[in-house]
């Protein structure tokens, strides 16, 4: 009889914890979230890559040819690129962590997500506002590394609110953003390798030891 009830007791305090961890920290991240982000990320990396590889542009995107009309087009339409590319993979991110909160019957939409989506938000809009200055100046090969950086921070800030594994894909997006800033012509690399493949193995692990 005793042991049935310091089962009881167990499973009591397994619950309590579980709630309370739904009620301060978002849980209901999918792995495939992370798969989806990255497949997209090295889609959008391979177009920049061809789009980048004509001739009359180097592969940091200044002109080797042309007038300073084609590369403004050109900033453009990377830049609606880059637009696209988030668009995609934060629909499919929401698709896959609504689906997951209704599988667990979570609800999607508490004080935790949106203490998350803030801590998410302003280092997200302080590297925005620095990429867009980086090419307003003419600056552009620092763009990428600006984007990995503060997107690294985002992760490190927002980890304390969700899966705590966050914070270490923030840390390698942090490192590779630093160390991209002494690779210019990297850029490009790095952005892919940061977004693309480092979401895609993040995104396989994390649905190995909570979704499956």
């Amino acid at each position: 009889m005793q042991d049935n009830d310091n089962d009881a007791s167990l499973e009591a305090l397994k619950d309590i914890r579980s709630i309370m961890d739904r009620s301060s920290r978002f849980v209901s991240l999918s792995g495939m979230s992370g798969i989806w982000a990255g497949l997209t990320a090295c889609a959008g990396a391979a177009i920049a890559y061809t789009w980048l590889r004509k001739p009359e542009f180097s592969y940091i995107g200044a002109p080797t040819v042309g007038t300073p009309e084609n590369f403004d087009s050109f900033t453009i339409k990377l830049m609606f690129l880059g637009i696209m590319v988030f668009l995609v993979a934060f629909a499919g991110a929401f698709y896959f962590t609504l689906k997951k909160a209704r599988k667990h019957k979570h609800t999607l939409w508490t004080n935790a997500s949106k203490q998350l989506i803030l801590h998410l938000f302003y280092p997200l809009f302080a590297g925005g506002v620095f990429s867009v200055s980086f090419i307003y100046n003419g600056c552009g090969m620092f763009v990428g590394p600006a984007c990995l950086a503060f997107y690294g921070l985002a992760l490190i800030s927002a980890s304390r609110h969700t899966l705590s594994d966050i914070r270490y894909l923030g840390m390698l997006e942090v490192a590779l953003g630093c160390c991209s800033l002494f690779l210019p012509g990297f850029g490009l690399y790095f952005w892919g390798f940061g977004f693309g493949v480092l979401h895609i193995i993040y995104g396989a692990m994390m649905w190995t030891k909570y979704d499956k």
